[in-house]
């Protein structure tokens, strides 16, 4: 059965960069990161999301060879929390927009079992990843170049901009250019419908209220048509 609220998933703050060339911001994003992980497997939280960072013009390789480095210097093996690395636009920098970036990170990985993905809907919809017209088709190479088993959570968003436009503004479910019809199909996936929701829309509490209804109305109706 669904649970309806998922496992809890804590984030890093999004000002961390481990793949920056910059000592500073380099030690001081893993010294905040080993820290919250610590704290995190101390208090059985399963997962630990974060985005993976920006190389800042130093080029993919050298990005995510850094955020590799700063993982396994982290990951002692004995955790119990899982670290995921966030599906990102690819504005700027980003490392992140592909899932073959991804890939290559989890490859440098020694306790790779420790590391899964979250997939945000967004992002990956600006990225260049057509959900809207071909999720299986997305999902399908999700799986041939990472594996759907890393697949553990998901960002629920629709989105203010237009397909492959690389750009991170995300909007209120139904009120973008995902649309509804896409977001059914999303929680309703049968490679999806059992993994933990997480909504990151431009909301208020009301505004959250009222999309949680929205969104158990649509799968309810969805399992027992």
């Amino acid at each position: 059965e669904k649970n309806e609220f998922g496992p809890l998933l804590a984030h890093a703050p999004y000002i961390l960069n481990l793949a920056s060339y910059k000592d500073s911001i380099y030690k001081m994003s893993k010294g905040i990161l080993e820290e919250d992980y610590k704290m995190l497997n101390s208090i059985s939280i399963p997962y630990f999301n974060f985005h993976p960072g920006n190389h800042v013009g130093k080029g993919k390789e050298y990005g995510i060879q850094r955020i590799a480095d700063a993982l396994n210097e982290i990951i002692s093996g004995n955790e119990n929390t899982m670290i995921l690395l966030e599906t990102m636009s690819g504005k700027g920098t980003e490392i992140g927009k592909t899932f073959e970036e991804l890939r290559m990170i989890i490859d440098r990985i020694k306790y790779s079992e420790l590391i899964g993905v979250c997939l945000d809907t967004c992002h990956i919809y600006s990225a260049g990843y057509d959900i809207v017209n071909n999720l299986d088709g997305v999902l399908n190479e999700f799986d041939e170049v990472i594996g759907l088993s890393r697949l553990k959570a998901i960002h629920l968003n629709d989105s203010m901009m237009e397909y492959n436009s690389h750009k991170d503004r995300h909007a209120k479910i139904g009120e973008g250019v995902i649309g509804l019809d896409t977001i059914r199909n999303i929680i309703n996936h049968p490679n999806l419908k059992n993994l933990p929701f997480y909504l990151e829309t431009p909301n208020e509490l009301d505004g959250y209220e009222y999309e949680i209804k929205l969104l158990r109305n649509m799968y309810e109706s969805k399992c027992n048509s």
